[in-house]
């Protein structure tokens, strides 16, 4: 799962940078120099779950719900990866700005980002707490004894497209389409599914109700036994 998560989150960085890595060819192998985009390795190493579970006959939001937990502790640590490389920054705010913040100096001094010219604001580091949280309230969760399966992988995908998609908002490097940037687009669409699943749900509760609980289904005015 891994490794095709790595894959997968290059080849998406490299998709949406396709007009520089077509010039420079060479360099969409050099992953060491940054450009890992966390969506498409969700992505690739969901596809290889799927894959997985099918194979060993395993349910696979059991599956998912496991993984949950290292997936986002991933997230948190390579958030630091984007700041060695100089990485997931937000807007220009200069050094006295981010001396005001409870932050050590070593990140202050590491978010002067050289093509900017300035000292900006640490948006990995706002995401890896983000995450950090995440990981805790999903290790909660894991303990509770009338968890249901599937609401933990439920859990991880509310919390980090909410966290992603206001942390994204301040970034200025972020990968684009058109006008939007990529990450917004994916953390709506993520709202956009579980509310769908949910709601589902709520519906077939009701119809079990209807026809189950009370025996009847009325449509217009005919009533079903």
């Amino acid at each position: 799962t891994v490794i095709w998560g790595v894959i997968g989150a290059r080849l998406y960085y490299i998709i949406f940078n396709i007009d520089y890595y077509s010039i420079h060819q060479a360099e969409m192998f050099e992953i060491w120099n940054g450009g890992l985009a966390i969506h498409g390795g969700i992505l690739f190493g969901a596809a290889y779950l799927v894959y997985f579970a099918k194979k060993r006959k395993i349910r696979i939001l059991r599956l998912t719900d496991i993984c949950a937990p290292g997936l986002i502790a991933g997230q948190m640590i390579g958030r630091w990866g984007n700041f060695f490389n100089g990485e997931a920054y937000g807007a220009c705010v200069g050094r006295a700005a981010l001396e005001k913040l409870p932050l050590p100096k070593f990140i202050i001094d590491g978010m002067y980002i050289q093509k900017e010219g300035d000292y900006c604001h640490p948006a990995f580091l706002y995401e890896s707490i983000w995450n950090l949280i995440g990981l805790i309230i999903l290790l909660f969760l894991r303990k509770l004894k009338y968890i249901k399966e599937g609401q933990i992988t439920g859990f991880y995908l509310v919390w980090y497209s909410a966290g992603r998609f206001v942390i994204e908002g301040m970034r200025t490097d972020s990968l684009m389409l058109g006008g939007f940037k990529v990450a917004q687009i994916i953390s709506v669409k993520s709202w956009s599914l579980i509310y769908d699943f949910f709601s589902l749900l709520v519906l077939l509760f009701r119809l079990y109700y209807i026809v189950v609980v009370n025996n009847s289904l009325c449509i217009g005015c005919f009533h079903l036994p």
